[in-house]
């Protein structure tokens, strides 16, 4: 934390001078003289000889604790928490069962765990302590100032800026009565007055800041409006303020202006990690890459998450951690670099950029580096299910039970003359072995895999009540240069209430969930599973996904269509043939929406469930574009459905019907085939070889051939779905 010296001489102010006795008086001066002036070495000695006038006082250990951390470089981090750890201990205060007069008394102490929790990441802790802190602060402290300021931070870094919002109006009213108190009363130095002032500006520019941050997760556009003018008049073009004003536009959907603002910032002139703890190059390279994705550039976007990564492992590197084992142990890393490394969430970005170009197997491997640190983020373990359907999916828009085109129906053409024989392609694979000689929970990019995926993601979501769904979007961390955080967040803009801070699912490393989208979340996910079962062969199980996601209150229509084909697909299989077939009613079909919305507030949005860019421009391609091209599947697999209950007639109704509602291009191949086996069964050979030559299904008046006359029944195809849940 950038403030983090100045709080920890106020702690050397504060707490030094424990004695009554003129001779610690001055040792303890001495002590903090030598501190703020860097002389770390000739601090330590006036504390120890004060430790040894004293010696039941911790608070000189504190300062020596302190000192020696300072002495370090800030890079012992891990022995200064346990330091503090024990002096707590020794203390015998726990944060939990502190009266007030205690917690005053120790309140430096609670304060520098806080301090250290939040470098750590540990958010919760830091908060837990930061809010009982500030039950007990005067006002007009500067101590005060910085607790404050500390929660701030923890508070929009935990996606909570009705609570941020709250302690900044107070913050801004302590600032305005502290300042009318200064001028009232008589200063005997201008450098006092002015020190002062000075104090107080840098702290309204902070706190503009911190109220864009705010308004930015809460998309209040108004708000927000309002206050970047304020922090351009109080920052000017300062790195900060521009990546503010950055965000601000790329939730508003103005990309070529969020992009020409990023280049307009000069991040040369930026501090180092060391002192800020944030790498701005990494921030501003990642920040052009989620431009780009809303934009739809995937491959422009995943150039420069590579160059974010490349900058981010460089800073690193120059910080000495570059390896994960003294990452984790806080050892020879300055404090405030703690936070600089934002390699897992980059690497997030990078899965979710190479799972929308069309390449599963390496955002899996991004995926699953991030997973070890956001584990318990359910959209993650959705997106890793994602990468493992794609990957076996093929090349392929088609379903992976399908063929692979309409080329492929022949396989090959054996013998000459009479005897030659057309060979049709195979049906395919299901209840193929995806891993075959290996345990399902092996992280590889199968179809065994992505069920445990999905099924962590169940799990993980919380179970109450159906709520009116809303786009579930997986957005991804747009970094500012106070603190790197996640932009293009779910959530509507907010009244400012902080009742429903609390309902939020967590969702790290992007913003957390309100209850609407973790119900579109759980659709998502049930639809996914029922399509993995089908693919692994596990039919009841897909089925009981079908149904669960055909009950739930509130889901799309997209969805809902799914759900329908899956049910029947997996009924089907189960011999349940006139359960399936009330499944596959085209009227079950009357809206193939993706529940994305596309109001103002919702422009910056990231990416939708359903690979959907924030500004609705695409759809995915093997989905049905309509819902007349949806009925014409529906009725598709309807035919396939009557052909297995030898009801030809139906069949070939339900097929002609289909083909006359889509374009000749988009019927499946295995529309085709079912043609040809409907032919074949009528007795009309040459008619099902015009179908295989032409290659599309032929408008023919229906011929009644006696059963006599009729070739040997070939095998039914099986029913399909051409549909592939992305």
């Amino acid at each position: 934390m950038a403030e983090n010296t100045e709080q920890n001489e106020a702690k050397h102010d504060n707490s030094s001078s424990p004695g009554n006795a003129d001779q610690e008086k001055e040792m303890a001066a001495s002590a903090y003289e030598a501190f703020s002036a860097g002389k770390y070495d000739e601090s330590l000695k006036n504390l120890e000889a004060l430790q040894e006038l004293n010696k039941e006082d911790y608070k000189i250990a504190l300062n020596k604790a302190v000192v020696e951390f300072y002495k370090s470089s800030q890079t012992t981090t891990g022995t200064l928490k346990q330091t503090l750890i024990a002096m707590k201990n020794q203390v015998h205060t726990s944060a939990e069962d502190i009266d007030g007069l205690d917690d005053v008394e120790n309140s430096l102490l609670y304060y520098n765990q806080a301090i250290i929790h939040y470098h750590m990441r540990q958010y919760s802790e830091a908060i837990a302590i930061g809010e009982r802190l500030y039950q007990f602060l005067e006002p007009f402290e500067r101590f005060a100032q910085a607790v404050c300021f500390l929660l701030v931070d923890l508070y929009l870094l935990t996606f909570q800026p009705e609570k941020a919002l709250h302690l900044l109006a107070v913050l801004d009213k302590l600032s305005v009565q502290g300042s009318n108190k200064n001028g009232k009363a008589e200063s005997n130095s201008s450098n006092q007055r002015a020190e002062f002032t000075a104090r107080i500006e840098a702290a309204k520019s902070k706190m503009h800041q911190y109220k864009v941050r705010a308004y930015i997760q809460m998309k209040s556009s108004k708000a927000c409006k309002r206050e970047i003018k304020s922090v351009m008049n109080t920052a000017g073009n300062s790195a900060p303020s521009l990546f503010l004003k950055s965000n601000f536009e790329y939730l508003r959907g103005n990309y070529r202006k969020a992009v020409k603002l990023l280049n307009s910032s000069n991040i040369a002139e930026h501090p180092g990690p060391i002192k800020t703890g944030e790498c701005v190059r990494c921030m501003f390279w990642n920040n052009l890459g989620c431009i780009h994705f809303a934009m739809g550039k995937h491959n422009l976007g995943i150039f420069y998450f590579k160059k974010a990564l490349q900058e981010n492992d460089h800073t690193c590197a120059q910080l000495g951690d570059g390896s994960s084992g003294q990452s984790k142990k806080f050892t020879g890393i300055p404090m405030c670099a703690l936070l600089a490394n934002k390699r897992y969430e980059l690497l997030y970005n990078c899965g979710i950029q190479l799972l929308h170009i069309g390449r599963p197997l390496a955002a899996f491997e991004c995926l699953m580096e991030a997973v070890q640190v956001y584990h318990s983020n359910p959209r993650l373990w959705l997106r890793l299910a994602e990468c493992c359907i794609s990957a076996n999916k093929g090349g392929s828009e088609q379903e992976s039970k399908g063929l692979p085109c309409k080329k492929g129906i022949v396989q090959s053409i054996v013998g000459q003359g009479y005897h030659r024989k057309i060979v049709l392609a195979s049906q395919s694979t299901q209840n193929t072995i995806y891993s075959e000689g290996q345990s399902a929970a092996i992280p590889v990019a199968s179809m065994e895999f992505a069920a445990i995926c999905l099924r962590n993601a169940l799990l993980l979501l919380p179970d109450h009540q159906q709520q009116d769904t809303k786009t579930e979007n997986g957005s991804k961390s747009f970094s500012q240069s106070r603190s790197t955080e996640s932009g293009g967040e779910n959530s509507d803009a907010c009244s400012g209430k902080g009742q429903e801070v609390d309902k939020f699912l967590s969702a790290a490393p992007s913003s957390p969930l309100r209850k609407q989208e973790v119900e579109n979340l759980r659709c998502s996910i049930l639809a996914c599973s029922a399509y993995v079962a089908l693919a692994l062969g596990d039919n009841l199980t897909a089925l009981n996904h079908a149904e669960k996601l055909l009950h739930q209150t509130k889901v799309s229509g997209s969805l809902k269509f799914l759900g329908h084909l899956y049910a029947a697909e997996a009924l089907i299989s189960l011999d349940r043939i006139s359960d399936a077939i009330a499944h596959l009613n085209p009227e079950n079909v009357s809206d193939v929406s993706m529940g994305v919305l596309t109001s103002e507030q919702d422009q910056g949005s990231d990416k939708g469930d359903e690979s959907v860019e924030s500004s609705g421009k695409q759809t995915p391609l093997c989905y049905p574009s309509s819902v007349t091209s949806a009925r014409a599947m529906m009725l598709f697999n309807l035919g396939s459905a009557y052909c297995l209950r030898s009801e030809y007639e139906k069949a070939r109704k339900c097929l002609q019907q289909a083909a006359s509602m889509v374009n000749t291009k988009e019927i499946p191949p295995e529309a085709i085939l079912l043609g040809v086996y409907l032919e074949l069964q009528n007795g009309n050979t040459q008619l099902a070889l015009q179908i295989i030559k032409r290659n599309q299904l032929l408008p023919t008046a229906v011929q009644r051939v006696s059963p006599e006359s009729r070739k040997k029944p070939v095998q039914p195809p099986s029913s399909f779905t051409q549909v592939q849940r992305k």
